[in-house]
């Protein structure tokens, strides 16, 4: 994941103290949202850890080889963090996570990569993308929740690394960076319709985005804020891979 910059929306709620933050999961209805976002959060690092050990297989040399590997554990080790987080809300980990495993995986299946350079793309572009909309929905939620998915998404090697092979790729063969701008823009359409499926269809996340009457949310305009946001961050990733968005 990136560390791209990300503007938090004027309406998110300042950080709370550690102490307030057991009055918000007396609310059955914000607990929902909160295990729905990290049972998500949980399954794409899963994901995650499966896609990068696969893609292993098809890096050209051993050292990229290992550095993949490398990628895959520490997603690993997120999603063992994020599991523990949902047992100590009283979740069962692994139910939370299942209604996200069909839609995560159907976009594993129309995205799945050719090569070892769409795989890279992919790790840096879709994963980038998909961790740029749950630290948008974090900017709703408490304090210690904030804080674990941060952590979760935080850049696990993809960018130095994703951007030093492309870019060495591109000057081998310049073909290559119009077939790659091509994908990335594909990743970008799939990520965004796989981010609006999920906030629609789960109706605690939507409550979470909605807000109410002591707590803030986002509005049409916010929304469209957000996504535009998104879609200049993805812009930036593309800028960095020298690929056209």
């Amino acid at each position: 994941m990136t560390d791209l910059p990300l503007e938090t929306p004027e309406s998110a709620p300042s950080s709370g103290a550690t102490s307030d933050v057991p009055l918000a999961f007396e609310d059955p209805t914000y607990l929902a949202a909160v295990v729905d976002l990290l049972g998500a959060i949980a399954y794409g690092e899963m994901s995650a850890f499966e896609r990068l050990a696969e893609d292993a297989k098809m890096a050209p040399d051993l050292e990229d080889k290992a550095e993949l590997a490398a990628m895959a554990s520490r997603e690993f080790g997120h999603f063992v963090s994020l599991r523990d987080r949902l047992a100590a809300l009283g979740a069962d980990p692994f139910e939370a996570m299942k209604p996200f495993q069909v839609p995560i995986d159907a976009f594993h299946v129309h995205t799945a990569p050719r090569d070892w350079l769409e795989g890279l793309v992919k790790a840096y572009v879709g994963d980038g993308l998909a961790a740029d909309f749950y630290r948008e929905i974090a900017a709703f939620v408490d304090a210690d929740t904030r804080e674990l998915i941060i952590d979760s998404l935080e850049d696990s090697g993809q960018a130095e690394f994703v951007v030093d092979r492309v870019r060495k790729a591109i000057e081998a063969d310049h073909r290559v960076g119009g077939r790659l701008a091509l994908w990335g823009r594909r990743l970008m359409g799939e990520a965004l319709s796989q981010a609006q499926r999920v906030a629609a269809e789960r109706d605690a996340l939507s409550a979470l985005l909605a807000g109410g009457v002591d707590r803030p949310g986002m509005d049409l305009a916010a929304i469209g804020r957000m996504f535009t946001r998104l879609t200049e961050n993805h812009a930036q990733r593309m800028a960095a891979l020298g690929l056209a968005s």
